[in-house]
């Protein structure tokens, strides 16, 4: 299990970098953003905006990709498989049970993030809110993934979305007053 977990982060790894690299360098254009609109942006909200775009880094790298394509050997090999094939459906619930529990706990908690995330780092956070984001991120992928040798799974649909709204709810359990932008 912590092979798996291992070969998931390492996987993860470069989307991570890149999208942590293209947040600096748009840090300053935010800066400059929330100093024109009389706010500032405490560290520690700062930090948890880094993580989550890091974490959609990682998480498009390992939805948004073909199977077989690992991007640390295609940056230093190349890459010469085909990128977009037809892939399959599965639209009979509950089907990935039949496969593993495994597979069935990581598509709960890959998504925990998408409901824990935008709850601490905006304001106003609700339960529907969670939802939709959670739905629509992952409707997003599975569409795109059948253009690209995967598969459109119901399962992954819901199992997706229930993590994040896990997510909104372990932020509700740990809420405690924080602090968004503030006036200067």
């Amino acid at each position: 299990m912590i092979r798996l977990i291992l070969d998931f982060l390492r996987s993860m790894l470069p989307g991570m970098v890149l999208f942590a690299a293209f947040w600096a360098a748009l840090l300053p254009l935010r800066r400059r953003r929330l100093a024109r609109l009389g706010l500032v942006s405490p560290s520690s909200r700062e930090w948890l905006l880094l993580a989550f775009v890091a974490y959609c880094g990682g998480m498009a790298v390992l939805t948004l990709l073909p199977p077989e394509f690992d991007l640390l050997t295609v940056l230093r090999k190349g890459y010469d498989g085909p990128f977009f094939r037809r892939g399959g459906t599965n639209l009979h619930l509950l089907q990935t049970l039949r496969y593993s529990l495994t597979i069935f706990a990581a598509n709960v908690i890959m998504f925990i993030p998408f409901g824990f995330f935008p709850a601490v780092l905006w304001r106003r956070s609700r339960w529907w809110k969670a939802l939709i984001i959670g739905a629509a991120i992952t409707a997003t992928i599975e569409c795109w993934q059948i253009h690209i040798g995967r598969s459109f799974d119901v399962d992954d649909l819901v199992l997706n979305t229930v993590g994040a709204m896990l997510g909104w709810l372990l932020w509700l359990i740990l809420k405690k007053p924080t602090r968004t932008c503030e006036e200067r």
